[in-house]
């Protein structure tokens, strides 16, 4: 999962907002094929099925790879072989960023091996290293503070203090006052983009024990100097593809509910939470209405999107692909915040509060549908990466919630593996999205038809 930068918008107290008449029918006119959705959802032990054989047979799947493009081909199959029609595989151009050889090794006071990962997107150094002194800083405060004869020639850490946006933006700056490499406390990788005009210098995380160590040494007035070599580099943009299949509308096929995540991962793990999580969910949330004859008035569509983590091109081809379909699309919802208990849905779309302003009762009204297994609470800004530009457009868009207890610990690192799925959680996840794709896709307005 990628930053999400979430549509700014207010809603109407909903206390002063009346409540519609057809939201006290909803839950009534919903009740039996939700409770439907979720005992099917619960019992059924092989919904990790084809998440698993996604982890452990094919693995991480960074843009550019094979591996993405094993995974796929075998995901349309699986479409196929399930009953979805219309899958398609559109081409989507991504970025192929390739991770080379890395070490870092702490060389003064003394010789020690350091843990590290290049980020995302990072360049390389030359074949032999490059070779500094390390100066820490907290934040980007503190990196401002120093001249750049101060930081010429040496590798900038940003501590365990240093704020999370430097991340992404540390390299640049650290570039600009001369600093030939930079290290961050994180325990996984992550995407950095370069500003024009600056040298683009490497970058790598450390772990927190080795980052406090070398802070400690520092302010104690002891030098550090560290050997960084890495092997990182772009390759020219490689054709990739997004995968969708749908289950057709009964009565509005040409309106869409789309629902999916994201296919593509880092190299590093399984990318099992993050994100073969939820688009597993979101197939095996479709063919449960399927298997179970509930056919919606409307299309629900399942799209696997491509290269959320380092472009974000996926969503954007899909959005150029639907061109003045747009307006066709009822809902958009993604689910991007890995495998733990989920709670609910954050709902939002542009001017909304202005255009209908009884829109987000009417979902709670939905997420009322969920309370038995506490999966329904609804908040505001809702949607993710892969469909922020149709709810740019107004499309309704949501994303998924969890408790969100460790998702953070293992997102974008070794640790994202299908050993921490929790079976009764994804079953969750499958009756949650089962349920509010299902309703929205077969009640008689739209949400943006609410007045």
């Amino acid at each position: 999962m990628n930053r999400f930068v979430p549509i700014a918008f207010t809603y109407l107290s909903l206390a002063t907002v009346p409540l519609p008449a057809a939201d006290r029918l909803i839950s009534a006119e919903y009740k039996s094929a939700a409770q439907k959705l979720i005992d099917a959802a619960l019992a059924d032990n092989n919904s990790t099925a084809r998440l698993q054989y996604l982890c452990d047979r094919i693995g991480n799947r960074l843009s550019g790879s094979e591996s993405l493009e094993r995974a796929i081909e075998w995901a349309a199959a699986e479409m196929k072989k399930a009953g979805l029609t219309n899958v398609q595989t559109p081409p989507v151009m991504v970025p192929h960023w390739v991770r080379g050889r890395e070490s870092a090794v702490m060389l003064t006071p003394n010789r020690k091996p350091l843990v590290m990962i290049g980020l995302g997107m990072s360049v390389g150094t030359s074949p032999e290293g490059i070779t500094g002194e390390v100066v820490p800083v907290k934040n980007v405060d503190e990196l401002r503070s120093f001249d750049r004869e101060k930081l010429a020639g040496k590798i900038v850490l940003f501590t365990p203090l240093a704020n999370s946006p430097t991340v992404e933006t540390g390299p640049s700056r650290a570039a600009a006052l001369g600093a030939i490499a930079m290290l961050v406390h994180t325990p996984h990788t992550r995407g950095i983009a370069y500003d024009a005009g600056v040298p683009k210098i490497p970058a790598a995380a450390v772990s927190a024990e080795d980052a406090m160590m070398i802070d400690r040494l520092v302010r104690s007035g002891t030098p550090v100097t560290v050997r960084l070599i890495m092997e990182d580099h772009q390759e020219p943009d490689a054709q990739s593809h997004n995968v969708m299949g749908e289950l057709r509308g009964s009565e509005k096929p040409g309106e869409i509910v789309v629902m999916g995540g994201h296919m593509d991962s880092w190299d590093l793990g399984q990318g099992a939470q993050d994100d073969g999580s939820g688009m597993m969910a979101a197939l095996e949330a479709v063919l449960l209405i399927k298997k179970l004859g509930l056919q919606p008035r409307r299309t629900i569509r399942v799209v696997f999107w491509v290269n959320e983590e380092n472009g974000g091109a996926g969503g954007r081809a899909y959005r150029e692909m639907i061109g003045d379909a747009v307006k066709n699309h009822v809902a958009a919802i993604e689910d991007d915040r890995g495998a733990e208990k989920p709670v609910g849905f954050s709902f939002g779309a542009a001017d909304q509060d202005k255009r209908t302003p009884n829109a987000f009762q009417r979902v709670v009204e939905i997420g009322k549908l969920l309370d038995a297994i506490d999966c329904g609470k609804v908040t505001p800004r809702g949607g993710g990466g892969d469909i922020r530009s149709l709810a740019a457009e107004g499309v309704p868009a949501f994303g998924k919630r969890t408790v969100d207890l460790h998702y953070s610990d293992w997102n974008h690192t070794n640790a994202d593996s299908f050993d921490k799925i929790v079976p009764r959680d994804f079953q969750l996840h499958v009756a949650s999205l089962a349920v509010l794709s299902y309703v929205l896709a077969d009640m008689q307005e739209r949400l943006s038809e609410i007045k």
